[in-house]
């Protein structure tokens, strides 16, 4: 306390640990360091919190080096320091604290798997007033962690699928290598301890069914301590919190790791985990009514319940190893509740073969892998038709992967697998609902893990359902999806979603028919209808640009060729002159600038900010578009200030408004400019409160609610 301000008002105090912050270490290849070993550090940052900042500071020092904490004057210099720990670039590549060599990937697995990856204490955190309180590590607090030695390891091995699964790339293959010593010796305490609870529960109740159940709770709390007791944990430097392994459905490489204290009042405590559970059996409904658990294969033989309304979120092709995965938690729970569950423990680990997943590592191929997960999900999905009442539709869930969407759109392999199957199994698509299901402030956010859950809407095809050509189905497609867009647009679905959600009226077409044959008789494929109902949503876009004026059409087409970026001055005479107009047009009308033989949309930065539709004197619809998103995202602007904007323009120009922001998202989508695509989408999805908030400002001008100007408020 003496060395540091904010740590004299603990001076004499006991304060109780929250966390040990650990970096692995391997040893430098630099021979001038004699094996000594350095610290494999993503980030050096303790709290990026305003105004209370902390730090890790490695004192390189006679050879060797020793961790220092800092509170204190963290500028920004120091804090970008500190966020690049020792990494050097992406990837498991960092460099030598003490020589500064780089230690590469490759070397660092070599190290991992000879068994000569350390770990060495960074810094610990502790309870203090209201706020976290951080200090350097001492000798004695990393010789008191390694001397726990716990009763039990799972030494089960990990699964041999970098893609899911690290740390055997660096010598950790078994479950007990994603603890430390410390974390096997507590987890093993708490596990031994719930069967004594049973004990104490059963000779007090005189009821073993009770019993069974409150340990089965606390053996849930065991395995949900796991998820916050692993060297796989890290600490969230922001909200200053103990984070679970599973930020994401991996278990990936954690190279500076936090070491909770389970016994603390604060974050990853074992009470912490007791109470979760506490609060959700106390939310859980309870009902009187007989209710049942089965566990069976649901593409296997044993038929389903009869006459059920199903709703089923099933497996997303290879985007998951469910049960690989699960493992992690499977390993504690088998040890906690064999005795009371042993049917369900019967097995060392979870049941692998009849999954559900087409996962390459168990089969020949990529292709058997597709192939086994086809005729599991068709089988599957022909069980449910069985089993399903006639009186209601099925629901079923499945999430895209905002990567998959990315690189593959929506005739990637999983999705279209998974339609053809729901296709063959007899199902025909009444819709297709998009629903934002991930929790946008979570840690998900930072690994960008999915776009949207699409809810598909089936119904049983009709016995009598027509064979129809491929001709047939363009015809139907453009008779439908105009007014159907139309529809999906109307209730406030925006531009990101607008591709899944226009799939259900496509498929709608596609699965009410018992087949689609193509001009050489073979049916096609769900894939080829995905495709061709996007061909007909974008004609459809095509033609509903006609209705934009010449000076607008001509910035679409600017905007699809080069963004906002210069372009020839050549190039935009040729494109003006396409429209009936010249260059000097979409200039006058505020929305293109023209120099020096290049030119180049106006970005929204650079548009007036008193622009007012009322007194422009050349309205276009482009320029309606930009300054509705200008004000929109504006500091000083939102809503209520769009709204304004769109009284302003009027309903026709407005309604032109709208439609050319999901026209700018389809054209940001495929030219993957995110950034602008977000404006976009944001814009449309905003659409429906700015509509609103414009019919609420009318109304009370209406009834002469709003003062005149300048009558004082009065």
């Amino acid at each position: 306390a003496d060395a540091r301000a904010d740590l004299k008002p603990y001076a004499g105090k006991e304060l109780t640990v929250i966390a040990w912050l650990w970096a692995r270490t391997v040893a430098s290849p630099d021979p001038k360091m004699r094996g000594a070993h350095v610290p494999l550090a993503s980030s050096f940052v303790l709290s990026s919190r305003a105004g209370k900042q902390a730090i890790v500071v490695p004192a390189v020092e006679n050879g060797g080096y020793r961790f220092t904490v800092k509170t204190e004057g963290v500028d920004p210099e120091a804090l970008a320091r500190a966020r690049a720990g020792t990494k050097a670039m992406r990837g498991a590549n960092f460099t030598c604290l003490l020589s500064g060599v780089p230690l590469d990937g490759d070397y660092i697995k070599a190290e991992g798997k000879a068994g000569r990856m350390g770990a060495r204490l960074m810094a610990t955190v502790a309870e203090g007033a209201r706020e976290r309180v951080y200090f350097a590590p001492t000798a004695e607090m990393e010789e008191i962690a390694r001397e726990a030695e716990p009763e039990w390891r799972p030494e089960q091995e990990l699964p041999d699928n970098s893609r899911w699964f690290s740390p055997p790339d660096y010598g950790m293959t078994t479950y007990a290598d994603l603890f430390t010593q410390r974390q096997l010796k507590a987890l093993t305490t708490f596990s031994d301890l719930v069967s004594e609870a049973r004990d104490q529960v059963s000779a007090t109740s005189q009821d073993g069914d009770y019993a069974d159940a409150v340990a089965t709770y606390l053996g849930l709390c065991v395995s949900r301590q796991a998820n916050r007791c692993s060297n796989l944990s890290f600490w969230h430097t922001g909200k200053q919190t103990v984070e679970q392994v599973f930020a994401r459905q991996a278990l990936p490489m954690v190279w500076d790791f936090c070491e909770a204290n389970p016994f603390s009042d604060s974050s990853g405590n074992f009470v912490g985990q007791v109470d979760y559970l506490a609060k959700v059996v106390e939310s859980l409904p309870a009902s009187a009514a007989p209710a049942a658990i089965i566990q069976q294969n649901a593409a296997g033989d044993t038929p389903l319940v009869k006459c059920a309304a199903i709703a089923t979120d099933p497996p997303y092709y290879d985007n998951i190893g469910y049960a690989d995965l699960s493992d992690f938690f499977y390993v504690w729970q088998r040890r906690t509740l064999r005795s009371i569950c042993p049917d369900l423990f019967r097995r060392i680990l979870t049941p692998k073969d009849e999954e559900l997943v087409a996962s390459p590592y168990r089969h020949e191929s990529r292709k058997a892998a597709e192939r086994f997960f086809m005729q599991g999900m068709i089988e599957a999905l022909r069980n449910m038709r069985k089993s399903g009442s006639d009186d209601f539709p099925v629901t079923i869930y499945y999430a895209f992967k905002q990567s998959e969407v990315a690189k593959e759109g929506l005739t990637s392999p999983g999705w279209a697998t998974f339609l053809q199957g729901v296709f063959e199994a007899g199902y025909a698509i009444d819709g297709t609902w998009p629903v934002r299901t991930e929790l946008a402030g979570n840690l998900k956010k930072r690994v960008n893990a999915l776009a949207s859950s699409i809810v598909l809407v089936c119904r049983k095809r009709s016995a009598d359902a027509p064979t129809i050509t491929r001709r047939d189905f363009v015809a139907r497609l453009r008779a439908e999806l105009p007014a159907a867009l139309k529809h999906i647009r109307a209730g406030g679905v925006g531009p990101v979603d607008m591709a899944q959600a226009a799939l259900g009226p496509g498929m709608g077409v596609f699965t009410a028919c018992d087949r689609v044959l193509e001009p050489d008789d073979t049916p096609m494929t769900v894939r080829a209808a995905i495709a061709l109902v996007n061909q007909v949503r974008d004609e459809i876009s095509g033609e509903e640009a006609t209705g934009y004026d010449a000076e607008t059409r001509f910035c679409i087409d600017w905007f699809e060729a080069f963004g906002m970026e210069k372009g020839a001055s050549g190039d935009a005479i040729t494109m003006a002159q396409a429209y009936d107009i010249g260059i000097d047009d979409p200039v006058a009308a505020g929305a293109f600038a023209s120099r020096g033989g290049n030119g180049r949309l106006l970005r929204r930065s650079e548009l007036p900010a008193d622009w007012d539709p009322a007194t422009d004197r050349r309205l276009t619809h482009w320029e309606c578009a930009q300054h509705l998103a200008r004000v929109l995202e504006a500091e000083d602007g939102g809503v209520e200030a769009a709204a304004r904007l769109l009284t302003a323009m009027g309903p026709d120009n407005a309604e032109a408004a709208r439609l050319l922001a999901y026209r700018l998202y389809d054209i940001c989508e495929r030219a993957r400019r995110a950034e602008e695509a977000q404006v976009w989408n944001s814009l449309a999805r905003e659409w429906p409160s700015i509509q609103d908030a414009a019919n609420r400002a009318e109304t009370r001008s209406r009834e002469g609610a709003l003062p005149l100007e300048g009558a004082g408020g009065a």
